[in-house]
């Protein structure tokens, strides 16, 4: 059942006033997305196969037919193959062992020379992990060829030049680096030597929501601002071969690489889509272990615990308080009219079905399950889901839309908006 009265009655009178809109806190307009999805497609089948190779004796083995059809998910794109994630290191079991140490100690057992080149040769030949630096220099650099490609989509959708951004907001959760995807487009674009950079590289799911977030409050500030946001998301390099746990296979199957970016105005332009009116922000105390990104000596893992999705749903409710506060003036006739959501999972999207007003319109997460459809796109997912809804053309000017996205904290950020 839903959540029969999620906006609260209220005894204030609206003058007669069938709907009453509520005045915007802030003001900002959000220009069309550009979206680049991985280019190299990854089937589901092809992982399952994979993992069922490297792992038959793992307890989940003989489900993992049916946990890789339950997500839903038959392929997803990213920015390297397959082949990529899953090749051996080069640096063979012994690493330099022929020059090293060990060939000393063998010659000094008494062992000949002969012996001793080919008993290094075979511990070289050994495979062995990636190492940091093998999973994520190739990744590093596609997340920057990918950010520049979307970030020049965006500005193109928007009708403005490079020269006209005043500030570029950038998200990169997976292949951290110094100087960052800021930087580098600040180069590439190129922009000019006095924008304001503010990359924000542990954001992860929320970097939608809150880099917009964030664009209003610079916007309000100085109404003239231009902002580019930037989020390039290359989430394979956790695919980690030899981890055995239910909770990797799950990983492997649900993440996708993906660049996104959009220019949010101070100032109306023919070309937004979107106005922005309030942010709401929420952070859960004590679950910032619930879900989290581990740097181990074979690169990135991500960690899920079987937890999180429940605290998640918190987040939800804290959410309909919100809306519900927002609109406590109008309960009964005031809905989103489309909700860009991206909770971490369908499990999440379940539960805010079931608890939204029984008399929201139905199909409001459509779009978000859409783009669940190819897998989870980490922070670059609110404008993937928002580039749908564009698509689609179901939107008319007045619509009201809600965007929200919850991240590894457990935090959360939503707006709330007018369809242009």
């Amino acid at each position: 059942m839903r959540r029969a009265a999620v906006v609260q009655d209220t005894a204030v009178v609206t003058s007669g006033l069938a709907s009453r809109r509520k005045v915007p806190d802030m003001t900002a307009y959000l220009c069309p997305p550009a979206v680049i999805h991985g280019e190299h497609a990854v089937k589901t089948s092809e992982i399952v196969a994979e993992v069922s190779a490297r792992h038959p004796q793992a307890a989940w083995a003989p489900r993992i037919g049916s946990i890789a059809a339950g997500t839903g998910i038959e392929s997803r794109g990213w920015m390297l193959p397959l082949e990529s994630a899953v090749a051996p290191g080069r640096g063979g079991a012994l690493r330099g062992a022929g020059t090293g140490p060990a060939q000393q100690a063998l010659l000094r057992e008494g062992f000949s020379q002969q012996d001793v080149d080919r008993v290094i040769a075979s511990l070289e030949a050994l495979p062995t992990a990636q190492t940091v630096q093998e999973r994520t220099a190739p990744a590093w650099e596609a997340v920057q060829a990918y950010g520049e490609r979307a970030a020049r989509g965006a500005l193109q959708a928007a009708g403005l030049d490079a020269s006209d951004v005043d500030c570029l907001i950038t998200s990169h959760s997976t292949t951290p680096a110094l100087p960052g995807l800021d930087v580098t487009l600040a180069d590439r674009l190129p922009l000019r030597d006095d924008v304001m950079l503010l990359p924000a590289t542990q954001w992860a799911c929320i970097a939608g929501t809150r880099s917009l977030a964030l664009a209003a409050d610079l916007v309000a500030a100085d109404p003239d601002r231009v902002v580019l946001v930037v989020i390039s998301e290359a989430l394979s390099t956790t695919y980690q071969s030899a981890d055995d746990t239910l909770e990797s296979l799950i990983v492997r199957l649900l993440f996708a690489d993906t660049a996104v970016a959009a220019v949010v105005t101070g100032r109306p332009r023919p070309q937004a889509l979107l106005r922005l009116d309030s942010a709401w922000h929420h952070t859960l105390p004590g679950t910032r272990d619930l879900h989290r990104l581990e740097t181990r000596a074979d690169g990135t893992h991500f960690v899920m615990d079987r937890r999180g999705p429940r605290a998640v749903q918190q987040t939800v409710t804290a959410m309909w308080d919100w809306l519900a506060e927002r609109y406590r003036e109008d309960p009964g006739s005031w809905h989103p009219d489309v909700l860009l959501a991206h909770p971490g999972g369908t499990r999440v999207l379940e539960y805010m079905e079931q608890t939204m007003p029984d008399t929201w319109p139905s199909g409001l997460l459509d779009h978000s399950r859409a783009s669940y459809t190819s897998g989870n796109r980490g922070g670059a997912a609110v404008f993937d889901i928002l580039r749908r809804a564009q698509d689609a053309g179901r939107q008319k000017p007045g619509d009201r839309a809600v965007l929200y996205a919850a991240a590894p904290g457990l935090t959360a950020t939503a707006l709330e908006g007018e369809w242009l």
